[in-house]
């Protein structure tokens, strides 16, 4: 009996084992299957799914240049080419007759063709007496152009003093049948800014025609001292905005004209009461009073886009607490005219034959103290060779850095690109 229970009990176990094991195993089978269906499921959807193509990385879009990426580009690369020779060249507006040593220039053929390959200069300014008839000054002005973008590939600035009424260059020769007689105070009187504009279209549609692209004009200057003749009915008078208001005006006239006006003469020769064509003179004014009188038609035209300011030689001791003349002033030039007032253009100078300068300083002297100041353009000076060659020595010996230069090089490129530009 009891190996009878035994035996009961083994095979119970034994049954008991296997259904726990066929259990296990059907377990198995069947999570596998639902696996295997959910995974078949998966790859169907996936099929029926369409392909996305994976997206390439976009490429940035290129922006093409802006014309005055354009020109700084053209400007760099111009100077990039030049020699220190070329590039000091560019920096003076001299006569014809200082260029080619001939004493009265009346035509431009081989020796200004050969002086120009010798010497690239930036500018160059006529006055009376090279004046006959204006076929003559077409021819002139024509040949010397070509001459100039033949030998370094850039335009001459052609000049002159055509301010009209008190200073004129063709209004007292019959050959032009040229009406110069306007007198700007009482031009000013009127308050008339369309008639300022008018003698701006008619002074640059005459000197357009004879192939000029720069005058020397408006006057900006305040007439604030009464005693003054150097300036006197060539001013449009004592109230600085009415003087402000026309001098622009005219400005406008000659650049819709194509040509370039030079607002002069900064700070404004209007206070004094000596003429710097003959020696020292001044004024006393502090900054913040000039700034309020005769600074008005220079700030008003910076905003206005003024690209080329005159410098004076007047002294301004109670700006700068010296005698220095305005243009050979680094506080005159580059501390108030470019970083107080923000002028961007071009900066002349007066011309350095006169009194003011020719008196104190060498021509050599006068072109590096005005070049470290911060003009651009170095216009007549006594000798120009001599200006000429202190400037390149100053270059080269780094007493002008080559960056001061090359400043001056780009205002000056970039306003003759632009003026051939149209």
């Amino acid at each position: 009996m009891n190996m009878n229970k035994k035996k009961i009990l083994v095979l119970f176990v034994l049954l008991l084992g296997g259904c726990v094991i066929w259990r296990s195993w059907s377990l198995y089978h069947t999570e596998k299957e639902k696996k295997q269906a959910s995974e078949r499921k998966i790859e169907a959807e996936k099929d029926s799914k369409p392909v996305t193509p994976k997206s390439k990385k976009e490429e940035p879009v290129k922006r093409e240049p802006t014309k005055e990426e354009l020109l700084e580009q053209e400007v760099e690369a111009k100077i990039r080419n030049m020699s220190a020779e070329e590039k000091v060249a560019q920096l003076f507006m001299i006569t014809p007759e200082a260029l080619t040593g001939v004493g009265q220039v009346v035509a431009a053929g081989e020796s200004t063709k050969a002086a120009l390959e010798a010497c690239p200069v930036g500018g160059i300014i006529y006055f009376a007496q090279n004046f006959e008839s204006p076929q003559q000054v077409k021819q002139m002005t024509a040949n010397v152009q070509q001459y100039s973008r033949n030998r370094i590939g850039l335009p001459l600035f052609l000049s002159v003093d055509e301010e009209g009424g008190t200073v004129t260059r063709f209004g007292r020769n019959p050959a032009f049948q040229f009406d110069a007689s306007v007198n700007m105070r009482e031009l000013g009187r009127t308050g008339d800014t369309q008639a300022a504009y008018n003698l701006g279209t008619k002074l640059g549609t005459f000197l357009s025609d004879l192939g000029f692209n720069m005058d020397n004009a408006p006057v900006a200057d305040v007439l604030s001292n009464p005693q003054n003749t150097v300036i006197g009915n060539r001013s449009f008078g004592s109230d600085c905005h009415m003087v402000s208001h026309m001098a622009l005006a005219e400005l406008k006239g000659m650049k819709d004209t194509g040509v370039i006006g030079v607002l002069k003469h900064y700070p404004g020769h209007g206070a004094t009461t000596a003429d710097t064509h003959t020696g020292y003179a001044s004024t006393d004014a502090t900054l913040e009073e000039m700034k309020g009188n005769e600074l008005v038609p220079f700030i008003e035209g910076i905003r206005s886009g003024a690209e080329v300011i005159m410098v004076a030689h007047i002294s301004c001791p109670g700006i700068t607490g010296d005698t220095v003349p305005a243009s050979l002033s680094k506080q005159m030039i580059t501390d108030i005219l470019r970083t107080d007032l923000g002028y961007q253009g071009i900066v002349i100078t007066d011309a350095l034959n006169m009194g003011a300068i020719a008196q104190e300083y060498t021509s050599g002297e006068a072109a590096v103290l005005a070049i470290n100041a911060g003009a651009d353009m170095l216009l007549m000076p006594v000798d120009f060779h001599e200006a000429y060659e202190e400037v390149l020595f100053a270059m080269q010996s780094g007493e002008i850095s080559e960056t001061r230069i090359e400043e001056s090089l780009k205002r000056i490129l970039s306003l003759k690109l632009c003026m051939d530009a149209g």
